[in-house]
């Protein structure tokens, strides 16, 4: 199989000049904003935003929103990667999702927790919390409830602009169908 690379270098951007994605679907709470304001502070920038050029010279990012937030006075490092607006988009969905995916050695993780040394009280008590909550073991686990689905029947409607969707969805409305506009 041949894998392309899509990074067209490593750049230092100051933070403020990265537009956030607005497709970005991720929400950072308070806990998170913490412990990663105290990774900073502790140990700094050790991986790179990824962004893309976009055509009028500005930078979009895919991934690091947070990171270039709470640091918008800093020179943060920048993966500069070769992707479309529809590439973007499939790499902002997918990109945390499949990371989470991955699954936790507890025991491994016990051990290298132990050799954390910190002083923020965030990164400690997040650490502990990782150690305080055993995941099941896989034959303990309880597969999810079903979900019984009303079946609907639909029909999707290519249009060639915004002008014919807008038309034929009013003509099927005026008709009686329930409809819904949606753009991909």
């Amino acid at each position: 199989m041949l894998i392309r690379d899509r990074i067209r270098e490593l750049r230092r951007i100051p933070a403020r000049l990265l537009r956030p994605n607005p497709r970005n679907w991720r929400e950072h709470p308070q806990q998170q904003r913490d412990i990663l304001r105290g990774l900073l502070a502790e140990i700094g920038y050790a991986d790179a935003l990824i962004a893309r050029e976009l055509p009028d010279g500005t930078f979009e990012l895919i991934d690091g929103h947070l990171r270039a937030e709470l640091t918008p006075d800093s020179l943060v490092p920048v993966l500069l990667v070769d992707l479309s607006d529809e590439e973007a988009a499939k790499l902002l969905a997918l990109l945390d999702p499949l990371a989470g995916l991955a699954q936790t050695n507890r025991h491994l993780l016990a051990e290298l927790a132990q050799t954390v040394e910190t002083e923020n009280e965030a990164i400690r008590r997040f650490l502990d919390s990782l150690l305080d909550s055993p995941e099941e073991e896989p034959s303990q686990q309880k597969p999810p409830p079903e979900i019984p689905l009303n079946e609907t029947y639909q029909v999707v409607v290519d249009c060639r602009d915004e002008a014919e969707q807008a038309a034929l969805f009013q003509r099927l409305t005026a008709e009686g169908y329930s409809c819904r506009l949606v753009t991909l």
